[in-house]
């Protein structure tokens, strides 16, 4: 049925925003008609995303305000509002319009005949708030089996701007990925309902942010195959992580002799740490060897292996080559001198598959901000035997049990290991990253970023004077090379006047780089919204730049 958008803006209510619907109207409809048009487009979109009801109205809805309008436009209820919100004809509400029988069928799939009972449950107050997006919303790719990248583009707002008059690439994933608006909307409903500290309360909101926050814990849990919520602990990121790892385990075990191994492809943040430990502690510190294709040796890393090992700690995946190391191999040559073993996820835990339970690491740390989730929030799973012997890092509120001036009893992991006021809002945005990209699923993001990893690899290696530096037989999203006679950060910068982001310098990973015969390199890394259309620009821009020198 059309809707007149004739009718006076006077004969609707301002009701404000509606869950982030905001009065944007399409000719002269009324602010109210033209947040419905926007349910109703989230609803039924022409793309490729379902979101059920449960997701888009909430508590605060003016369900008067908007029967009325609908009403009105139908022209089958009168202008004098009724007395309950919730006493209206399923059919009535339709009012005709053409998704009348879809979103009937949606709202209310058992019951036709009135909406009372079902409106009441889904909008009645609750001590529970449930952040469980992806239970409800379906990723079909628009029925087509194949990777559909411009359905989940439009889901990520950053990518639609432009950067020095160019349409924005963003190929710096490796440092950092971009929010899908699940993630966004998500923070940001925390703190529009349900921000409180956690634990220590008995009132709603309490209990609604450590649902929330607690929920997050056990979809990590989830994600990374942990076999209990109880080794799973909320920290600032993987920096932090392994700093927690080295400030605990190391302080009470690592004694003078004692050797740590890391590896030469490892992020500083996995050497400076233990550099500085063993330092303190008298112990030594070993590197693996890598060879010219950027690959550990693992001839060489059995030699390092003695019974003075006591620790070996070593990333996943390399963030300048993309490099992903053996690392279950590496976990079980180590276990045989009775090492206990880190692994550092931040490269790995966006683009392969990861269970902490198969691997039979001790420590396996991540980043929320390289998998889609915001800054500040990252994780240290930890063996609960393990767990259990190591004393806290820090002191405070949150890890106690019982405080007396002669003696303090500590909580239970992970409680031993948060203390203070957590990062409830960021733990919950995790949680909704790690069901976004459990909806789409991490073997589909795997395949379809190899195949634009391929494609950029084949593509560079035909541009006159440049060097590909770095070719592991096993890789992630990573591409790094260099120009001749032209500096990395010029490069950098000359790609950004393309609207190009992507990384130049050393990142983080000198001694990699080193051991490559080079002092930095330009870094393009992908992710799955990144496009062959986008590879495409950045040859046709580093051809540019290599020409006009």
């Amino acid at each position: 049925m059309p809707i007149d958008n004739n009718i006076p803006q006077t004969a609707f209510p301002a009701t404000g925003s509606w869950n982030g619907f905001e009065p944007t109207n399409v000719g002269g409809e009324s602010p109210d008609v033209g947040r419905l048009r926007q349910i109703v487009e989230r609803l039924f979109p022409d793309e490729q995303i379902v979101q059920a009801p449960s997701d888009l109205f909430i508590e605060e809805l003016n369900l008067q305000s908007v029967f009325d309008s609908f009403g009105k436009i139908a022209g089958i209820i009168p202008a004098t509002p009724t007395t309950d919100p919730f006493a209206f004809n399923v059919d009535i509400f339709s009012g005709g319009l053409p998704v009348g029988e879809e979103l009937k069928a949606l709202l209310y799939p058992e019951k036709k005949e009135t909406a009372n009972s079902a409106l009441k449950k889904e909008f009645a107050p609750s001590t529970f708030s449930d952040y469980s997006w992806g239970r409800d919303q379906q990723i079909t790719y628009g029925g087509r089996e194949a990777f559909d990248v411009q359905a989940i583009r439009k889901d990520f707002p950053i990518l639609h701007q432009k950067v020095n008059g160019k349409e924005l690439i963003w190929f710096d994933n490796a440092a950092t990925t971009q929010k899908p608006r699940q993630v966004i909307d998500t923070i940001a409903r925390f703190y529009e309902r349900d921000n409180s500290n956690i634990h220590r309360a008995a009132h709603t909101l309490a209990a609604r942010s450590t649902d929330a926050y607690e929920g997050a814990r056990e979809k990590v849990k989830n994600f990374i195959g942990a076999s209990s919520t109880e080794e799973i602990i909320f920290v600032r990121g993987t920096t932090e992580g392994i700093n927690l790892v080295t400030q605990t385990y190391g302080w009470k075990f690592i004694q003078p002799g004692d050797e740590i191994i890391v590896s030469t492809l490892d992020h500083h943040a996995n050497i400076v740490p233990w550099q500085q430990l063993a330092k303190e502690k008298g112990a030594r510190l070993l590197a693996i060897p890598i060879n010219d294709n950027g690959e550990v040796i693992l001839e060489d890393y059995e030699k390092l292996l003695g019974p003075r090992t006591k620790f070996v700690s070593i990333g996943h995946v390399n963030n300048t080559f993309g490099t992903i190391s053996p690392v279950k191999t590496m976990i079980d040559m180590a276990k045989r001198w009775g090492a206990r073993v880190l692994i550092d996820g931040a490269q790995s835990i966006a683009h392969t598959p990861v269970n902490v339970q198969e691997l039979g690491a001790d420590f396996f740390v991540f980043s929320g901000h390289k998998i889609y989730a915001p800054n500040g929030i990252g994780v240290v799973y930890g063996k609960k035997e393990v767990l259990d012997i190591i004393p806290p890092w820090q002191g405070g509120g949150n890890m106690i049990k019982d405080v007396t001036f002669e003696e303090t009893i500590f909580s239970d992991p992970p409680n031993k290991f948060e203390a203070g006021t957590p990062n409830v809002a960021d733990a919950v945005g995790l949680g909704a990253a790690l069901d976004y990209v459990s909806r789409i699923g991490i073997h589909n993001i795997e395949k379809y970023e190899h195949e634009l990893t391929e494609y950029a690899r084949e593509r560079l290696a035909t541009i006159d004077g440049l060097r590909l530096i770095g070719n592991p037989r096993n890789r992630v999203s990573v591409v790094s090379f260099e120009l001749k006679n032209i500096p990395t950060p010029e490069v950098g910068r000359l790609l950004d006047q393309e609207g190009i982001a992507l990384r130049a310098g050393h990142h983080c990973a000198q001694p990699a780089l080193r051991r490559l015969g080079v002092e930095a390199s330009v870094r393009p890394s992908f992710a799955f919204y990144n496009t062959k259309e986008e590879i495409d620009r950045l040859i046709e821009a580093v051809r540019k730049i290599s020409h006009n020198r």
